[in-house]
C-alpha cells in the first residue's frame, strides 16, 4: 500500500501545532464541500449538438493522424476506434438538440471509444462541470495473498469516517452483491490498461475512486458492501458516491514548454495520486502549497523514521531493517515535476543519505510524469553510459506539418530530429519517422554514476508512461534486479500530447497556421494522444514498451503484513535480493602538487582501475585488494578525472572527481 505521509516539520513545537490544526480544519472544509454524486449530476450537461459534433470530429482527427498506436492497437485488441466514431458521427446527423440523448450517454460512448484502444495516454477529457471533480468513497481496498489465495482488505478510510467493525484490515468479501475478485475484474475491463494485470489494478483502484474527466461517473447512486469487521463477524454497509474538487495538475498541459513536450503521464493514475493526497494526506499537501507545486522550501520528514526532503509529494526516504540486512528504502511517487534536474539532485542526495550497503527504489503506483527526470536518474546508479529511449511520430501530413513548423527550434520544443525522415516517409513508404531520442543523452550522463551499492527496483501494474520508460532503461542497463508485485508493468510507451498543445503548435510562433485542423473545443474538454512512441534499448533494441511493459526478474506477492504493517514482508524480499548482489567499493582520493596529480585508489570487488582525464586514457591499473597511489604529471586544475572500475572484464562502478 502506498505508506501513511505524516509530515513533521524540523521547526518549533508551536508551529507543529499550527500547521496540524490548519491541515484538520483544511480537510474538514474538503469533505464539507464534497457533494453526493446525484446532486453534483443533477447539474451537469450543458453540450449542443453542435458542440458533440465537433468534439466527434476533434477526436477523428487525433486518432486518425497523430495517434501513433493505431496500427498497434487495431492488430493486438481488434479494436477499429475510427469506424466507431464515424458511425457515431453519422447518427448525429439524425438528431436535432431536441432529441440528441443525454449528455451522460454521449459522454458515456466517447469514453468507450478511446478506452477500447487499452491506452492511457490516449483519452477523451470530459468538460465542466466533471473536469477537475473526482467521485469517491470513503475507503481504500487492495489486494494480498495468502496460502488460502487472494484477499481484499480495506487499507485507508477518510478522517472521520467510521462503520461497524470497519477499518484497516476488515476484508471485503462482495461488492453490490457480486464477489469482490469478480467485481475488480469487471471493473477492469470496462477502464482497460495495457495487459491483463494492468486491467485487475484499476479495476479495483477504480472500484472506490474515479477521476471524472477520464472516467464516466458510476452507474450507481450508492454501493452496497459485504465484509468481515475487525471482529470476524459478517457485515454490510451502504455508502454514498460522493463528489469533490481534486487538486489541481502539477503542469499546465497545453502549454507550449519543453515540459508539456517531453511528458509521459497516465493522467488516470496522477488524478488519482492527486485525490489520495487530497483524501488521505493533507499534511503534505498542505506542505506543498507552501512553496511550489512538488518542492518545500526546507526539507521536512516524512514520517517518524524517514529522511527530510524538499519534495514530500515526490520522495520518501528511510532506512529499513530486514531480516538479511539495514538497507535504504526510495519510494518515488511520481515523475510529475517542472524541474528534472532538481529531481535528479534530490535522488542524488537522498540516496547518499542512506544506508550504501544497497538501495530499494519503489516506483509503485507511479504514473510517470517528465521524462527526463525519469532518465536523467538512471545514471546515478550505474557506471554505464546512459543510452536514453528513442521515440517515433507515425508517418501521416498532419505530424509533418508540424515537425516542419518546429524543425529549427522557434517555440522551443525542438521537432529537427524526426522532419527529415517524416518529409521522406511519402516517398519511402515508412511507416514511422527515424526512432530518436525525447531526453538530451547529455544530460542522462552529465553527473554519472553516485550510488555505488547494489540496486533493486520495486514495480507494480499501475506503473506507467515515464515510470515504464524507467524501468525499461534500469533494464535494459542492467543497473540492478526488477522485483514486480505484479507480472507486469503498466505497459506504457508513450509520449503523450494534448490536443491544446497539438493546436498552439500550429499557431506559435506567430502567424499562426490559418488553415490548421485543430478547432478549440467546448466547455473545457480536450483530448489527450500518444504522440512519439518508446522503443528499448540494449539486448531488446527496437521493441515497443506499450502493450508489453517490463517485467520483472522476480515476483513478490503482496501480504496482509504489508498492506497492514508497512511493506515489511516486501521489503524482507527486497533486502534477500540485495544481500545476495555483489558488493563494491570504489574510494578515489585526489591531491595535487604543482602540476602533478596523486590518485588514491582503494577499492573491495574490483580488480581492475582504467584513469581518464577529460575522457582521454591515462592509465590502467590491476588491483591486488591493497591501496595503491598513482602519479599524474601535467593536470590543470578543473579537469575532470574519471576512475572504470572492472571485476573480471565487467564495468562495475565508476566515479568522477574535478582536480
Amino acid at each position: 500500500m502506498t505508506e501513511p505521509r505524516k509530515t513533521v516539520t524540523k521547526k518549533t513545537a508551536a508551529r507543529k501545532t499550527v500547521a496540524r490544526k490548519g491541515s484538520r480544519a483544511t480537510r474538514q472544509d474538503q469533505q464539507a464541500a464534497a457533494v453526493p454524486l446525484p446532486q453534483f449530476l443533477a447539474g451537469a450537461g450543458s453540450l449542443t449538438l453542435a458542440q458533440r459534433k465537433l468534439l466527434v470530429d476533434q477526436s477523428l482527427l487525433l486518432l486518425g493522424e497523430n495517434y501513433v498506436h493505431l496500427p498497434l492497437k487495431a492488430a493486438m485488441h481488434a479494436v477499429n476506434p475510427l469506424q466507431r466514431l464515424r458511425v457515431l458521427r453519422a447518427r448525429m446527423e439524425r438528431q436535432t438538440d431536441a432529441t440528441m440523448e443525454a449528455e451522460w450517454i454521449f459522454h458515456r460512448s466517447m469514453s468507450s471509444v478511446f478506452h477500447s484502444v487499452r491506452d492511457l495516454h490516449t483519452n477523451y477529457l470530459l468538460p465542466a462541470p466533471f473536469a477537475g471533480k473526482v467521485a469517491y468513497l470513503p475507503f481504500m481496498i487492495e489486494k494480498c495473498f495468502d496460502t488460502d489465495g487472494e484477499h481484499y482488505l480495506i487499507t485507508r478510510t477518510v478522517t472521520g469516517y467510521s462503520a461497524p467493525q470497519f477499518g484497516p484490515g476488515a476484508e471485503v468479501t462482495h461488492w453490490n452483491g457480486t464477489p469482490i475478485a469478480r467485481a475488480a475484474a469487471l471493473n477492469g475491463a470496462i477502464f482497460a490498461g495495457s495487459n491483463e494485470a494492468a486491467n485487475l489494478a484499476r479495476g479495483l483502484e477504480s472500484l472506490t475512486l474515479r477521476p471524472l474527466v477520464i472516467q464516466a461517473p458510476p452507474d450507481e447512486d450508492w454501493v452496497t458492501l459485504s465484509y468481515t469487521g475487525l471482529d470476524g463477524s459478517s457485515q454490510e454497509l451502504r455508502e454514498q458516491w460522493k463528489v469533490t474538487t481534486n487538486l489541481p495538475p502539477m503542469t499546465d498541459l497545453d502549454a507550449i514548454s519543453e515540459t508539456s513536450a517531453s511528458l509521459g503521464l497516465d493522467l488516470d493514475s496522477d488524478e488519482k495520486s492527486r485525490a489520495k493526497k487530497s483524501l488521505y494526506v493533507r499534511e503534505v499537501v498542505d506542505l506543498e502549497r507552501e512553496a511550489s507545486a512538488s518542492a518545500v522550501a526546507a526539507p521536512v520528514a516524512v514520517g517518524a523514521a524517514d529522511l527530510p526532503t524538499t519534495m514530500p509529494g515526490v520522495f520518501r526516504a528511510r532506512a529499513v531493517t530486514t531480516a538479511h540486512g539495514t538497507f535504504g528504502h526510495l519510494r518515488i511517487f511520481t515523475f510529475s515535476v517542472t524541474d528534472p534536474v532538481g529531481f535528479r539532485d534530490e535522488f542524488v542526495r537522498l540516496a547518499a543519505a542512506l544506508p550504501q550497503e544497497g538501495l530499494i527504489v519503489d516506483v509503485r503506483d507511479n504514473g510517470g510524469g517528465h521524462i527526463y527526470a525519469s532518465e536523467f536518474t538512471l545514471q546515478t546508479m550505474t557506471p554505464r553510459r546512459i543510452t536514453p529511449e528513442p521515440v517515433q511520430f507515425i508517418s501521416s501530413p498532419l505530424n509533418l506539418r508540424i515537425c516542419r513548423r518546429h524543425k529549427d527550434n522557434p517555440a522551443g520544443i525542438d521537432l529537427g530530429p524526426w522532419f527529415d525522415s517524416l518529409d521522406l516517409a511519402t516517398e519511402t513508404g515508412a511507416a514511422f519517422s527515424a526512432a530518436k531520442p525525447i531526453t538530451p543523452e547529455a544530460g542522462a550522463n552529465e553527473l554519472g554514476q553516485t550510488y555505488y551499492g547494489p540496486v533493486v527496483l520495486v514495480t507494480d501494474a499501475r506503473c506507467y508512461s515515464a515510470t515504464d520508460i524507467f524501468a525499461a532503461g534500469f533494464a535494459d542497463h542492467e543497473i540492478g534486479t526488477i522485483l514486480g508485485v505484479d507480472d507486469n508493468t503498466g505497459a506504457g510507451g508513450a509520449n503523450v500530447w494534448t490536443h491544446g498543445l497539438l493546436a498552439t503548435l500550429l499557431n506559435e510562433p506567430p502567424p499562426a497556421d490559418p488553415t490548421s485542423p485543430y478547432v478549440a473545443l467546448p466547455n473545457g474538454a480536450n483530448l489527450r494522444v500518444a504522440i512519439r512512441r518508446t522503443l528499448r534499448v540494449g539486448e531488446l533494441s527496437g521493441t515497443p514498451v506499450e502493450d508489453v511493459g517490463v517485467r520483472p526478474h522476480a515476483i513478490h506477492r503482496m501480504t496482509r503484513a504489508d498492506l497492514l504493517s508497512g511493506n515489511t514482508d516486501l521489503l524482507d524480499a527486497a533486502g534477500a535480493i540485495l544481500a545476495g548482489m555483489p558488493q563494491r567499493r570504489l574510494d578515489v582520493t585526489t591531491s595535487m602538487t604543482g602540476t602533478t596529480l596523486t590518485v588514491g585508489l582503494d577499492v573491495d570487488g574490483i580488480d581492475r582501475v582504467d584513469l581518464y582525464l577529460d575522457d582521454r586514457p591515462i592509465s590502467s591499473e590491476d588491483l591486488a585488494g591493497a591501496p595503491i597511489a598513482i602519479e599524474i604529471l601535467d593536470v590543470t586544475p578543473g579537469q575532470l578525472l574519471r576512475a572504470d572500475a572492472f571485476d573480471a572484464g565487467v564495468l562495475v562502478a565508476s566515479r568522477r572527481v574535478y582536480v
